[in-house]
């Protein structure tokens, strides 16, 4: 990846697009004939993506979307259930893979893609447009935010077919709506329509069709201005606020702030708004 205000982003397949543009890349899933399903072609594209995204010190703000009219509708179920020798991203190409060697490649798969998603060093944004089922659903969970239009749906999609749940899911989804509603949509696998999305904490925000592209937009870019090391902490302490106690989070606060008061950016910003003047963020 090299500088520049616009750009293409090869990822080796077409499955999977890439541009940056204002410090914002723009990752679209690119299979709509199969809404976008996860694949033996686009996973790991998708897997490079985000390695190279972490560290490009131009990209400050990420999007997720999918192209057509879904974000992801989860696995390709073309690769499940008796043809499960086929699916060569958890059988590791074996003609009879064992119950041990799928869970290896399913968790390698998982915390390639969805966990560093949520870890990823900087803002990431889901835009979801229809459906996002399944795993799918779990990447769009995965991001630290979520703009829908009013078509827009998640639907954990698992019961349906007779799975369980992966990608994080039922970590991300509990987080978000609680266990017992999180129990509830896993159990049932009913549509959650964008307007109680919304009321849940699921999405952000939903706004029209025609709305979409100018709001997020005004977002990424609002996101990307500001200062990429306190942002990447912003992240970092929310985070970790999941999963440690009350203590633990302000002495990682205090930690992270005496670090951001060092900074380039923090020095200038406190000069501009002494002068009144909007500061300019160099990441430093």
């Amino acid at each position: 990846m090299t500088n520049s205000d616009n750009r293409i982003v090869d990822t080796g397949t077409e499955q999977l697009l890439c541009s940056v543009s204002n410090h914002v890349a723009t990752i679209t899933l690119n299979n709509p004939a199969k809404r976008n399903a996860l694949s033996d072609q686009l996973t790991p594209a998708l897997r490079q993506a985000l390695l190279d995204i972490e560290a490009d010190a131009d990209v400050r703000c990420v999007v997720i979307r999918g192209a057509g009219n879904a974000f992801c509708a989860g696995g390709d179920v073309s690769g499940m259930g008796d043809n499960l020798s086929a699916n060569s991203a958890l059988s590791g190409g074996s003609e009879k893979p064992s119950v041990d060697a799928m869970t290896r490649q399913l968790q390698h798969a998982q915390e390639t893609v969805s966990l560093r998603l949520y870890e990823l060093n900087k803002p990431t944004v889901a835009v979801v447009t229809g459906p996002a089922a399944g795993a799918g659903m779990s990447l769009a969970l995965a991001c630290d935010l979520r703009i829908a239009t009013e078509k827009a749906f998640i639907t954990t999609a698992f019961g349906a077919i007779g799975l369980s749940g992966d990608f994080g899911g039922s970590w991300y989804l509990s987080k978000l709506v609680g266990p017992a509603k999180a129990k509830e949509l896993y159990f049932t696998s009913r549509r959650v329509m964008a307007e109680e999305a919304e009321k849940l904490g699921i999405f952000n925000m939903v706004v029209s069709e025609y709305q979409l592209e100018a709001v997020v937009k005004k977002t990424t870019e609002q996101i990307a201005a500001s200062a990429p090391i306190a942002l990447r902490y912003m992240k970092e302490n929310i985070n970790r606020a999941q999963t440690v106690d009350l203590k633990t989070a302000m002495t990682h606060e205090a930690q992270r702030m005496i670090q951001s008061m060092h900074t380039e950016d923090h020095k200038a910003a406190a000069k501009a708004f002494l002068n009144k003047q909007q500061p300019t963020f160099k990441g430093q």
